[in-house]
């Protein structure tokens, strides 16, 4: 009796030992939440991408492809595409900045609203946009070597003066 009684002791003191060493080792379950990305704003980031890439291509809307890519890299910093919005940020600010700052249009408005709108509204300076145009295009060298767009950014640093040591800065 005496030995089955200590068996049992014995038993349920590991039990226990057990089960609170099982309960204080909880494993991870799923990525880091700061690796996770909302699929909604990754949807959102890309469309913009999309219509910043048209943009830039298609229509030569320099500002509005900048505009874009500035609304994804302030909203969505660990976007899967972030290598083609720095890219096409930083080229189209070096084309704004060749312009002046001035986005060149088709002349489509009628004489009554040109006379209106007769000083056009620069973005920025030609000289802040040619330092943008650097921090985007250094910011793609540093972060994304292997981008399909790290050569062509290397070149485009070239006459910038080269890319800039990483600091986080951001335009």
């Amino acid at each position: 009796m005496k030995k089955s009684f200590v068996v049992t002791v014995v038993l349920l003191a590991s039990l226990a030992v057990s089960v609170s060493t099982a309960s204080s080792q909880k494993a991870k379950t799923g990525p880091d939440p700061a690796l996770v990305r909302d699929s909604e704003l990754e949807k959102d980031s890309l469309h913009n991408l999309e219509v910043a890439r048209h943009y830039f291509k298609q229509k030569k809307a320099y500002l509005a492809a900048l505009k874009r890519c500035e609304e994804i890299d302030a909203g969505n910093p660990t976007f899967a595409r972030l290598d083609e919005v720095l890219y096409i940020a930083g080229e189209s600010s070096l084309r704004l900045a060749e312009s002046g700052g001035l986005q060149k249009t088709k002349k489509t408005i009628s004489r009554d609203m040109e006379a209106k709108n007769a000083q056009p509204a620069k973005y920025k300076d030609p000289d802040e946009l040619r330092q943008d145009a650097r921090i985007y295009l250094s910011r793609l060298v540093a972060g994304f070597p292997n981008s399909v767009f790290h050569k062509q950014a290397e070149a485009d640093l070239q006459p910038l003066g080269g890319a800039l040591k990483p600091e986080g800065n951001t335009p």
